[in-house]
């Protein structure tokens, strides 16, 4: 049986005062806006609009804690590499002005390993961190603010067909669904005498110890997706024009909502035809 995200209706929300259709229309074009843009003070407006839509979620820390503190690690070792290798900012920027390096007290093969610090490297790291974070922090929100119930009526009202709004709902549904059937393996195999906390050796070695958690999983998984296809089949799924039992409407407040969208994601194209907000750092420290 597929299960859904911990959802539930938050009185006081802003985004569950909104159609979810205007909602995913909002998100795409803020998305859109947000990777057009690599200057520090442009990206910092957007993560502070991001920032008011977690704080008027009524989604509370300890619901959204493990996503935060997964997204959180991710952020910042993809950061801290781009900063140490330098690796991803040469497109952006070109020249690097030096504040100092770091060399470690030992050489492989006549080559010492050594950290540049530089100027261009601190500021593209701080602006990836704010590119990410605002994304993050959009794409969190999701699953916790949008009535599973709704995720296919609401792909399909936003033009897609029949079957991809329903291969929408179903994408939506896999995770948790997945992370059930995972914690039923881990229960069921611990209570056979399985430790997974004692696994020893190296990685080969851990991941073929893990088998029996892997395997029963991934076949589940596999006879789930089979068991769905059946039953749309059974149904006739496909052969027409779908009817949803639930019908969504557009408020005014949705309209203006998509409104601001759409405004935001011009403006964001013209800043960025017309050169603005490209990477950018304070001439006070490139000397």
């Amino acid at each position: 049986m597929l299960v859904t995200w911990r959802y539930r209706k938050r009185p006081g929300s802003v985004i569950q005062s909104f159609d979810p259709r205007a909602w995913f229309i909002f998100f795409g074009c803020y998305l859109f806006s947000v990777l057009m843009f690599w200057d520090f003070r442009y990206l910092a407006v957007f993560f502070f609009g991001a920032l008011f839509f977690v704080l008027t979620s009524r989604i509370t820390w300890k619901e959204m804690r493990r996503a935060w503190i997964f997204m959180g690690w991710l952020i910042f070792v993809y950061t801290l590499l781009t900063f140490l290798t330098g690796k991803g900012g040469i497109e952006v920027y070109g020249k690097e002005h030096v504040i100092t390096t770091w060399y470690f007290p030992f050489t492989i093969f006549n080559w010492q390993p050594h950290i540049t610090v530089t100027v261009e490297r601190i500021f593209f790291a701080l602006s990836q961190s704010l590119r990410l974070f605002t994304i993050a922090s959009m794409t969190i929100l999701i699953p916790y603010s949008i009535n599973p119930a709704q995720y296919g009526i609401t792909f399909r009202g936003l033009g897609m067909s029949d079957k991809f709004a329903y291969a929408m709902d179903l994408t939506m549904r896999f995770v948790p669904s997945f992370g059930r059937d995972f914690q039923l393996t881990l229960d069921a195999q611990r209570a056979r005498g399985y430790e997974l906390e004692k696994l020893r050796g190296g990685l080969v070695e851990q991941v073929r110890k893990m088998a029996p958690l892997i395997v029963p999983v991934i076949i589940h998984a596999i006879i789930g997706s089979e068991d769905i296809i059946d039953a749309m089949d059974l149904r006739a799924f496909g052969v027409g024009q779908r009817t949803w039992l639930e019908q969504l409407h557009y408020h005014w407040r949705d309209y203006l909502l998509i409104v601001l969208a759409v405004s935001i994601l011009l403006t964001s194209i013209f800043l960025a035809m017309f050169g603005y907000g490209a990477f950018w750092v304070p001439p006070e420290l490139v000397f």
